[in-house]
């Protein structure tokens, strides 16, 4: 049986006992969740460690608008996103602020061994996480080569994606960088929807402000854009908000990558 096998069934058992539903109220597992798991923080440790994170981890979901992480606040917990999306921005010093990225399942969110947060982070959408303590997750990255590994590799995607982005605001055109928007949350929304999948069904998590304070736009250039791809039978749009893409293959291409 595989580790990852063990640890399902390990957590599988712990959701069930009086220990961890102490631990983690409300507590519920599901296949979105497992598996958002096992590629997150979870899927790095071992059955034993499981056991010893359950007892001080906890479950919980926030509503839209709901601050994760203030700009400049201590750091005492981290997180891994189990559903939904959050919004990261910076601001300056005169107020002005700037999404600089987004995370969904199953990112880690914070910055091990930083004392006070760089960043702002929102919830964009219901968002449920799972959370540890800070002391926790540091130790356990000590005795974790796998766990250390599996942060440091989500670190470098995050400056591959930074890198990609910069490409993005700097170069593509006003409908490329929409179509780019779309086809990154139609690829990252849901943890449980198959990588290989042809087609995709959404709720925008940002507003038209959001998505245009993101790609750098105006929001009428936002709509505009939005309604060229409706046009040309690239995406559907239901209640204002809900997008469905039937060929993900058409869509990458009008992204221009």
């Amino acid at each position: 049986m595989s580790l990852g096998s063990i640890s399902t069934l390990i957590f599988a058992s712990l959701t069930k006992s009086k220990l961890f539903r102490k631990a983690v109220p409300n507590a519920t597992i599901s296949s979105g969740f497992s598996e958002a798991r096992h590629r997150g923080v979870c899927g790095a440790l071992d059955p034993d460690q499981l056991v010893v994170l359950a007892k001080t981890s906890s479950r919980h979901s926030v509503d839209p608008g709901f601050e994760l992480i203030g700009d400049a606040e201590a750091v005492d917990s981290y997180s891994n996103v189990l559903s939904g999306v959050v919004k990261l921005t910076k601001s300056l010093s005169d107020g002005r602020q700037q999404i600089v990225g987004l995370q969904f399942a199953p990112d880690f969110l914070g910055r091990p061994f930083k004392v006070e947060s760089a960043i702002n982070a929102e919830a964009a959408t219901a968002v449920s996480l799972c959370s540890f303590p800070k002391a926790a997750i540091e130790r356990m990255m000590k005795e974790s080569p796998e766990l250390e590994h599996r942060l440091l590799k989500q670190t470098l995607n995050e400056l591959d994606h930074a890198r990609d982005w910069m490409l993005t605001l700097g170069r593509k055109t006003a409908s490329e960088k929409v179509a780019s928007f779309l086809l990154m949350i139609a690829r990252n929304i849901d943890p449980t929807i198959d990588p290989a999948a042809r087609s995709a069904s959404f709720d925008l998590p940002l507003t038209r402000g959001d998505i245009a304070d993101f790609l750098g736009l105006t929001i009428e250039t936002v709509s505009r854009q939005l309604t060229r791809l409706r046009t040309d039978g690239v995406i559907r749009i239901e209640n204002n908000r809900h997008v469905r893409v039937d060929n993900l293959s058409r869509l990458e291409r009008r992204s221009g990558a």
